[in-house]
């Protein structure tokens, strides 16, 4: 890639939403797939009149990325793409997961949610350009799978707060970046192609393994650099594949088991085997409109849509594998240690029914974002600055699982079965030996197989829908000084967010009474295949075209049904100061922001012990008060030396969902039923509840950061940091004392019993609790080993080490609480060499085991243990030099996920469980997604 910025544009300042840790330089000539250092906000300065700043390849702007660092004030991390409309990741959040102290959980196999410095999304802000983001997601994080890679120039992730950024997270902030066209500073039209494979990915026959991107961008201006333009469309066409293996517990059926020698072996007592396949397609569209007809007017209007579709099958077998399910018995069980105890690896097991799975799960979402920003030169020291943005996202979710088995007949027919099957305790179990065959469609039929008198459904219908709006008006004034305060800033920022969640959810039953009925041949596809753990193949049908042909849709209403219902309103009115040091070699900033905030929660008063259900709307609205201090400063020692010092006070908005306005309660008839029963004349207590907080406050922290740089050339530079973030309070579900006065008793039997019924109770419910400390140290450096050895011309390498912890105890007597997303040990390493016109790198990123959040059973999210997880990914690529008949012309091949690492977790959160008696940990989840080819061609001219 080569960037041209002409030096009479150098000293143009960025729109405020824009232009903080940012130049034109770094938006489009830092190397993306490198965890370099953090990247910096101003632009080199002018090399003179009429110069041009040259800017091409990896290494070129990997230097200019450490150039830019020096002159930073805040601490940050920067990815930006090669050159227009190439980044050599298959996503932006997988880019981002490579800078130092960041690291990805993946979903479904692709990176897909962030934590920065250990801590979750829930604690980081994402921006487009400057402006904050709709989410389409349960709470407020951002799905990066939305955001083209395409199409943006950079991401900047903040570390240490900036005054001047309104809406800053607790942990970090993300700034998602595309192109400026007058910075750009020339016509470009860059067409990029790659077709994608996905391997082992042909499971399920109605999926292709094949699919494809390309995107197309366009910069300009006029010949007299006052008005530009860019426009930019990707489209996405990809697929992806998940093997699954999920143990649902393990447990001892000694009374069940032969040899004797076993009975207190554990097994695993319900499994699924699955087969999941996706569709990917997205297709967004950007624009730039940028216009300066003099040195006192700026104007830019941005303007993004995506438009994101999924659909995806799951298809295969989940059963009681237990000792009370169908009088199942197991034999020829062969069992190995884990920790004290024994674990059956290998047995034969008698009287199963296996429950066929054809689930369908379709997902619409579409985000739209415009803003405009205008920057006017009132006099020769004072600047206006307003910014006006609207982002908007909804999504629309289909989720249906269908139950299939062996035989037909009544409702409730079930036909036993037996195998055999071996456990490996790291990956896939093996089954061999069914007696029947699961793929036949002549017998195999549709209803619900499960024991102890099924589950009340052959089916289920969610249809989650979610919509969020944010509207956000900025101005500000800046006043340029002589002396050690070179500026001053002062604004204010007014936001409203309106984000709406309901859940519409229906049960299926079988027509005629439930009965078991086969599918026809016109719904049939070809059979799943479950071979990746041997077992049988199983029938698959097109269940979204026949729902209506064999199901009746029976609309659910239960207590947990109308608990999923909310309405979230926010208004935050931010006033800010910042004042800029240059005082020698001290350099940095000084501010404060005063956030007023006012939030809004709708839900519903559930009283789920009525017959029927009755519904009371609730409406809650509470204020706050942040007063956020913050400080950046650098120092120059010599020597290519430089010591940094940040220290805030930060916050983060609760989750959306702890915030609802819902209430639910619950009475115990039972309460009386102990031994000894109650006595005469005693309180009982059978009240409780469970519901959100819309007065919840926000998380709050102190925060400090120290760090240490040396710059040893252009692409040379090593740094250590340290931080601490004193948490001062954390959100965490309590038991807290609640009256039930205005809820009439239930009918119950305690008339018979002379007991007095307390209207006290308790309700289980998000509050905010004492908090405790997170801490890190980060290690990261780039190296340009020709100039180390100059026989190594064109390799280098960079990478990054992090260490995290935390402290968090909301009692004496309590367990520490472990913060989602945190993982102690994060690293990446990237090996590359450039030279010629040839580019080839690897990049390797690990993070040790963590506490994520998971789409759960029924759609609902839950959190588990996710096993240390290893990425490695790696391309090459040739692009024809200038003065060639193919000058501009490349070609790219990348892998992703070439050691097809598993997606692993473990049963039970923290000390919650199934363990072995002492303490072990057992294993749950295995998923391998494959490995993902792609080949792509890129040109501009």
């Amino acid at each position: 890639m080569e960037l041209r910025v002409h030096s009479d544009r150098s000293a143009i300042r960025l729109p405020r939403a824009y232009r903080f840790g940012f130049s034109a330089v770094s938006a489009l000539a830092m190397a993306t797939l490198l965890p370099q250092a953090a990247q910096a906000q101003e632009a080199p300065a002018d090399e003179g009149d009429g110069a041009d700043i040259v800017v091409s390849g990896i290494r070129h702007s990997l230097a200019t990325s450490i150039n830019t660092k020096r002159n930073t004030q805040s601490i940050v991390e920067v990815v930006s793409a090669e050159e227009i409309g190439k980044l050599p990741d298959v996503s932006i959040a997988e880019s981002i997961a490579r800078l130092p102290g960041l690291a990805a959980q993946r979903v479904g196999g692709r990176a897909q949610i962030i934590a920065v410095r250990g801590m979750a999304p829930d604690f980081t802000t994402v921006l487009l350009n400057g402006r904050q983001q709709a989410s389409s997601g349960y709470n407020r994080s951002v799905e990066f799978d939305q955001y083209p890679s395409e199409l943006l120039a950079s991401a900047v992730v903040y570390k240490t707060p900036d005054a001047d950024v309104s809406g800053m997270g607790l942990a970090g902030t993300v700034d998602l970046r595309t192109v400026r066209p007058l910075a750009y500073g020339k016509r470009v039209v860059s067409v990029n192609l790659r077709a994608e494979y996905d391997q082992d990915g042909g499971n399920n026959a109605d999926f292709s393994q094949w699919g494809g991107r390309g995107s197309i961008s366009y910069i300009d201006q006029n010949d007299a650099g006052t008005l530009g333009w860019s426009i930019g469309f990707a489209h996405l066409d990809a697929p992806s594949h998940a093997n699954k293996f999920k143990a649902w517990d393990w447990e001892p059926f000694g009374f069940a088991t032969t040899p004797d020698t076993a009975d207190a072996a554990r097994h695993v007592g319900g499994q699924d085997v699955l087969a999941q396949s996706s569709r990917n397609k997205r297709d967004g569209v950007m624009g730039t409109l940028e216009w300066m007809p003099s040195d006192s007017v700026h104007t830019t209007l941005d303007l993004y849509y995506s438009r994101f579709k999924q659909d995806s099958v799951t298809r295969g077998a989940s059963y009681w594998s237990n000792g009370w399910a169908d009088s199942l018995t197991y034999s020829n069980v062969q069992t190995t240690p884990i920790g004290a105890d024994l674990a059956s690896t290998s047995e034969h097991i008698n009287n199963v029914v296996p429950i066929l799975h054809n689930d369908d799960n379709y997902r619409e979402d579409k985000l739209f974002a415009v803003g405009w920003n205008g920057e006017f030169q009132v006099t020769d020291r004072l600047q206006f600055t307003a910014d006006l943005s609207y982002s908007s996202n909804t999504r629309d979710e289909s989720n249906i699982e269908t139950y299939a088995g062996y035989g037909a007949g009544p409702f409730q027919t079930r036909t036993r079965d037996h195998y055999d099957v071996a456990f490996d305790l790291n990956g896939f179990p093996t089954y061999s030996g069914f007696g029947l065959n699961y793929a036949d469609a002549a017998q195999v039929s549709l209803g619900d197989r499960a024991p102890w008198g099924g589950w009340g459904h052959d089916g289920l219908l969610k249809k989650p829908h979610i919509k969020e709006t944010i509207l956000s008006v900025d101005y500000e004034l800046a006043y340029e000084l002589d002396g050690p305060i070179s500026r001053i800033d002062v604004g204010v920022n007014y936001t409203h967010r309106d984000k709406t969640k309901t859940v519409e959810e229906i049960d299926l039953m079988l027509k005629n009474n439930r009965a078991q009925v086969l599918v026809g041949t016109q719904f049939l596809v070809a059979p799943t295949n479950l071979d990746f753990a041997g077992w049988s193949n199983t029938l698959a049908w097109d269940v979204r075209s026949g729902l209506d042909t064999y199901f009746n849709q029976v609309q659910l209403f239960d207590s947990n049904h109308f608990d999923k219902s909310w309405h979230i309103t926010e208004d935050l009115l931010t006033f800010r100061a910042k004042a800029n040091i240059d005082a020698g070699n001290l350099h940095g900033n000084i501010g404060i922001q005063v956030i007023q905030q006012s939030q809004g929660s709708e839900g519903l008063r559930i009283n789920a012990t009525a017959n029927p259900i009755t519904l009371a709307p609730s409406a809650i609205n509470k204020s706050y008060t942040d007063i956020l201090p913050s400080l950046n400063l650098y120092y120059d020692l010599g020597g290519g030396l430089r010591v940094r010092l940040a220290a805030a006070k930060v916050m983060a908005r609760p989750r959306m969902d702890d915030m609802r306005a819902n209430f639910t309660p619950g009475f115990n008839t039972g309460k009386c039923s102990g031994n000894p029963p109650c006595s005469p004349g005693a309180t009982i207590h059978p009240w409780s509840a469970s519901g959100g907080n819309p007065n919840l406050e926000p998380w709050r922290a102190k925060a400090l950061d120290v760090s240490l740089e040396w710059y040893g050339g252009k692409a040379t530079y090593i740094g250590i940091n340290g931080f601490y973030k004193w948490i001062d309070n954390y959100i965490y579900n309590q038991q807290l004392p609640a009256d039930f006065s205005e809820f009439p008793i239930p009918t119950n039997n305690y008339g018979t019993i002379p007991v007095i019924i307390s209207p006290m109770g308790t309700i289980d419910t998000p509050e905010n609790g004492k908090g405790g400390y997170l801490r890190g140290v980060e290690f990261s450096a780039a190296i340009e080993l020709g100039r180390v050895v100059p026989l190594l011309d064109g390799f280098g390498f960079s990478g990054s080490v992090s260490y995290t912890d935390s402290d968090l105890n909301p009692t004496a007597t309590t367990k520490v609480v472990r913060i989602p997303g945190l993982s102690n040990w994060v690293y990446n390493l990237t090996g590359y060499f450039e030279k010629g016109g040839f580019q080839a790198r690897a990049s390797f990123r690990h993070r040790s085991a963590f506490k994520g959040e998971v789409v759960g059973l029924w759609t609902n999210l839950t959190y588990t243990e996710i096993l240390p997880d290893d990425q490695l990914d790696a391309q090459i690529g040739y692009t024809f030099p200038e003065g060639s008949s193919l000058a501009n012309f490349g070609v790219t091949l990348q892998v992703s996920n070439v050691l097809d690492s598993a997606y692993r977790t473990r049963i039970g959160i923290d000390t919650d469980g199934r363990h072995t008696t002492d303490g072990l940990a057992l294993p749950e989840r295995y998923e391998t997604y494959g490995r993902q080819f792609l080949l792509g061609l890129s040109y501009k001219f």
